[in-house]
This record gives C-alpha cells, structure tokens and sequence, in this order.
C-alpha cells in the first residue's frame, strides 16, 4: 500500500534569536492540512521565520519512520461485533486514528459557536462490556492506533502507600479555594527558593535515527527521572543525569501512562519489534514498568478470534493498567499482570479508553460514526465494576478526560471549536453519582488548551482541575510592548461552572501553560519571550498570587533547546524544584541546529 506523503523537509531556521525588528510582524502561515496517513501523528509544522517580538522558531516537522505504526486505514467496526457497517467518517479527518497536525499555535483563530444540546446522567450499567473471564473470542474489527501522549506524572513516592492516592498531572491534592467549592488552598509542597535562577543540570542528544521515531513517556519519582528513547526507557539520577538503568525493548514505543503509582511503577504499550522504515510492527504489547528497579515487570497482549489487537491507549489507576482499543479494553493488574477484564463477546458497546491516577474512569462508546453515545463511567480498577455512569448527549463523537479526580471532561460539541484543540466545552461531573454538576463553555477564540479524544482519551495539555477548580489558559493576545504576546490563566468553579472571577498573568511577552497541581496551589510554566529562559510559578488557589519557583538561563543556546520542547507538544515535568523538559519523537538529524532528546534544570544537588 502506498505511503502518505511526507511533512515538509526540514528548513533551517530563519531570522535567528536576535531582538525584534522594527516592523509589522508577517502574517503566519498556514500549516497544511493533515493528509491521511497510516498512524505517524502529523507534528508541528517545520519551523517559520519568528514573529517579531515573541520567539525563537519552531521545530522541524518530522519524517514518518519506523516508530509510527504504519496500517491500512481504518474501517468501521463489522458486524457481528456488535456494531453496524457504517461509511468512513468525513469530518474530522484523523488518519489512521490519528488527529491532524497540531495547529499553528500562532494561527488565528476562528469564530466560535455551538448548538445548545441536552445533557443528563444516566443510569449505571452493571458492569458494561467488562468481564473477568479470560480472553474471549470477538469478530475481527480493525483497530485505530494510539501514538504518543504528551505529559507524564509529575512526581510520585517511590516507596510505601498502597497506591490509591495519586498525584498526577490534572488531578491532585485539595478540594477547593476560598473562591471555589469549599476545601483549602495550603498544602502544597514546592516552596520557593531564596534564588530562581537555574542552571542546566543534564541533557541527551537526540539519538541517532534515519526515521522518525516515537519517545513518549517521561516520569518523575524520589529517586529517578525515567525517559523514552529509540525502543529503550532509561532512568537518569534526577539531579546529576547519571544512567541508573536502561530497560531495552524489542520495538518503539507506541504510548506512555502518564500516571506511577505509590511504589514507582507505570507502564507503555510498544511494538514487538522494530519494523522496517516506513511501516509498523503494530502497538499489540502492554508492559508494566518498576521505576524504581529498572525491570520491565511482564508483557501481555489482548487477542480476538483471529489476531492481537493493536492498544491504542495505556493508564495507570491504583494498581491496575488499563488499555483501550476500537476492539474493546482490557485491565491487568500491575504487580502479577494477572488479566482482570476482557473485550466482551457480542457486546455492542466498547471501552475506547481509560483516564487513570486516584481513580479510573473508561470512555465507553455505544452505536456508529454518526449515531454515537458516549458513557463516562467510573469504575472499580479491580473488577471493572460500574460505580457511576455520565450519558454525554447523543452525536457527541469524540471526549477526552482531562481529570478522573475530580471528574472533568472535554469535548469539541458540534464541532465547534474551530481551532482544532478538541474542545468546545468541559464538563465537570460527580464521579460518586454520575449527575453532571456543570457545563463550561470554553470558546476557541478565547481559551487555549487542547485535548486529543480521537484515540489518546487522556491527553490534555496545558489544562489543569483540582481543588474543585478548573484551571484555563486564555488564547494569546497582544502585549504592552511592541509586537509582543501575552496570555492569563483563569478559573472555573467545578460546582457551578462559573467563573471564580480569580486570573493569574503572565506578564508581557510570556504564556501561561498550567501543569498540575501542587496541594492547593497551581504549578505553570511560563513560555518566554525572544531573549529570556522560561519559567515556573506556582499560583496559589486561593488569592492567586504567583510565585516564582524556577527561571531558566537565557543564554541563547540553552533559549534555543527549550524553544523546541514546549508545551504544546513536548512533556515538561516539574518536582522537587526542577524542570524536565522530553521530546516525543526522535527524528533525523535537521539543519535547525543541535536537538536534545531531553534536557533538565535546577539549582542542582
């Protein structure tokens, strides 16, 4: 079968890292429109000439390779699985169930607008389309494949606790603001240092490969600091970047758990093997990961009649993994990877996928292309068991879960987002009940943010719930120095859906980009002007004042290898008073200059 065309090639850099010039900035370009393609994700576009006043460029689009599953295009489920045959879907166009290239973060962006839609909690089932029997024979279904998730867990003990409390990137600690729904701002645990200013602790290259290659996945426990690479995962002395461990893998990598629970454990799916350039050996292998060891735990797969079944996603709940397909899902438990449900014979319904951390939640989607419901339900990582169950409003096609704990969940309503971030509207529910308690509109030309609900169920960047808070980035907007961009942070009130009236600035020439929460308090990076290093505050729930934790050097090669690894599309990582900042590809070598697979800072020992 014919490949889809490749990115365009790598350009240099125009313009370089100098101040801005005294003129109109040009209008950007527009990134191409995303063709249809066989599971490599379509990356940001290759690097254009700065915008005066706001950065360095962008980095190089990569090569399609070896690490992105290379299949024929999807096909609607067949029936006999339960699901009726259906036409290819036209709108929104995800390739081989992938979503399109990652807008142009300086694209302006479109009206926004949608139809008002019913909404309303449903009954729970009793216990869905998840069993615990062993494997179970089900109709061939082809499968869309999950690549790459942004973001990883902050920060989690590696020794002690029983694991059911969990600190990750969009659920943590309190339950409210003094402006919020009742609960405490204190607690948090990065305090600020008597000087901010950084210095970079270690870097990695990035490896060497003629290909592009999948490296999500980066973790951050007491002790070590775990990375992707080229069919491999690697732990690095958190603060001197020495190798404690590599754990090596038959294949790439295909996605990351993003949580590790309370004695440092996580987990991937990954290829069996590395295929030849330009195809896929399929992303058919979960593996539970032991962070604190270095082992690979053991390896299972999930099979159907005929053949095993590609994953498109992989969480991390208490003690249980979880993986999603179009075929159905699966859990295992983390210590023995003992199977503890299984796709479901004959079950019209299917887990697509599974938001972890404190709780687990499933994204299951009942119907076809067109005519889809979709169930949020919160279940027994142990059994599978409903606890509750959220009835989005029918016609709803894609969601993503941005937090199991609180229960947040977004969604592009008709589309209607018009930027492409996957999100029109958040929906905040009670995890206990399954009664949705708000419904937060979310403009596109307003609020930044973006969710990928096609595939990855549990990939949210640079929005943030806890403390009974929903946390925003606003789109960026014009500065008060000249040609420069700025943005805020503001908040939502998870009980009502209102505004807390409670905004955070970035300052000019800065972008806000929420990470997680710190007790009460949130941790955000700030995306740096043209002649500065980012930075890392932490705002407090409650008054929001924000306080500086970390500022990196503005050395211009140092500028240079943050400028490519931000939030919009890297996995930044921030505990113990130190940034991480990790690629989610490797790719051939590029004339944009030298690029690192990842880089830390800190003030050091």
């Amino acid at each position: 079968m014919s490949q889809p065309p490749p990115p365009p090639p790598n350009q240099p850099p125009q313009g370089g890292f100098g101040p801005p010039q005294d003129q109109p900035p040009a209008a950007p370009p527009t990134p191409p429109a995303p063709q249809p393609g066989y599971g490599y994700p379509q990356q940001p576009p290759a690097p254009q000439q700065p915008q005066p006043g706001y950065g360095p460029p962008q980095p190089p689009a990569p090569q399609p390779g070896y690490g992105y599953p290379q299949a024929p295009a999807p096909q609607p489920p067949q029936p006999g699985y339960g699901q009726p045959q259906v036409p290819q879907p036209t709108q929104p166009q995800p390739g081989y169930g992938y979503p399109g290239a990652p807008q142009n973060p300086y694209a302006q962006q479109q009206p926004y607008g949608y139809p008002t839609v019913p909404v309303g909690p449903a009954p729970a089932q009793s216990g869905g389309g998840r069993n615990t029997t062993t494997f179970v024979i089900i109709a061939a279904a082809l499968v869309v494949i999950a690549l790459i998730v942004g973001g990883g867990v902050w920060y989690a003990k590696s020794s002690g606790g029983d694991g059911k409390k969990d600190d990750t990137a969009h659920s943590s600690g309190g339950t409210g603001g003094k402006n919020g729904s009742g609960g405490t701002t204190a607690g948090g645990k990065e305090k600020a240092p008597a000087d901010p200013a950084a210095k970079v602790l270690f870097q990695a290259p990035m490896p060497k490969t003629s290909d592009t290659v999948v490296t999500a996945g980066s973790w951050l426990t007491d002790q070590v600091y775990a990375k992707s690479g080229i069919a491999q995962i690697v732990g690095y002395d958190p603060v001197k970047g020495t190798k404690l461990w590599t754990v090596e893998l038959p294949g790439p990598v295909c996605s990351a758990a993003r949580h590790v629970t309370a004695d440092g454990r996580t987990a991937i799916v990954f290829q069996p093997k590395t295929p030849a350039k330009n195809s896929s050996a399929g992303c058919s292998q979960v593996a539970a990961i032991d962070l604190a060891k270095g082992t690979k735990l053991w390896t299972k797969t999930v099979k159907n009649a005929d053949s095993t079944i590609n994953l498109d996603n992989v969480t991390v709940a208490q003690h249980t993994v979880a993986v999603g397909s179009t075929n159905g899902g699966a859990a295992f438990d983390i210590d023995s990877g003992k199977a503890l449900w299984q796709p479901k014979p004959g079950d019209t319904c299917y887990d697509a996928g599974y938001g972890g951390g404190a709780k687990l939640v499933a994204m299951r989607k009942c119907g076809s292309y067109g005519d889809r419901q979709l169930h949020v339900q919160t279940i027994d990582p142990a059994s599978g068991k409903v606890i509750s169950d959220y009835k989005m409003a029918s016609g709803i096609e894609y969601a993503s879960i941005v937090s199991t704990d609180p229960l947040v969940v977004a969604a592009d309503v008709g589309d209607s987002a018009g930027d492409g971030s996957g999100i029109s509207d958040y929906f905040s529910i009670d995890g206990r009940t399954g009664k949705l308690l708000a419904r937060i509109s979310a403009p596109g030309d307003t609020y930044a943010g973006r969710c990928d609900g096609i595939t990855r169920i549990e990939d949210c960047r640079e929005v943030v719930a806890g403390g009974g808070k929903l946390f925003v980035p606003t789109e960026e907007h014009d500065g008060t120095g000249k040609y420069s961009k700025t943005n805020e942070v503001v908040a939502f009130d998870l009980a009502t859906g209102k505004e807390t009236g409670q905004r955070a600035e970035a300052g000019d020439g800065y972008l806000l980009a929420p990470l997680r929460m710190d007790g009460g308090n949130l941790i955000a990076y700030k995306r740096p002007p043209y002649d500065k290093g980012g930075q890392v505050v932490s705002i407090d729930g409650g008054s929001f004042k924000a306080t500086e934790l970390l500022e990196n050097p503005a050395a211009q090669d140092v500028r240079q290898a943050e400028t490519t690894m931000l939030p919009d599309y890297a996995e930044i990582l921030f505990g113990q008073g130190r940034l991480y900042m990790s690629s989610v590809y490797a790719h051939k070598a590029s004339s944009y200059g030298k690029e690192y697979l990842l880089i830390a800072f800190g003030a050091g020992g």
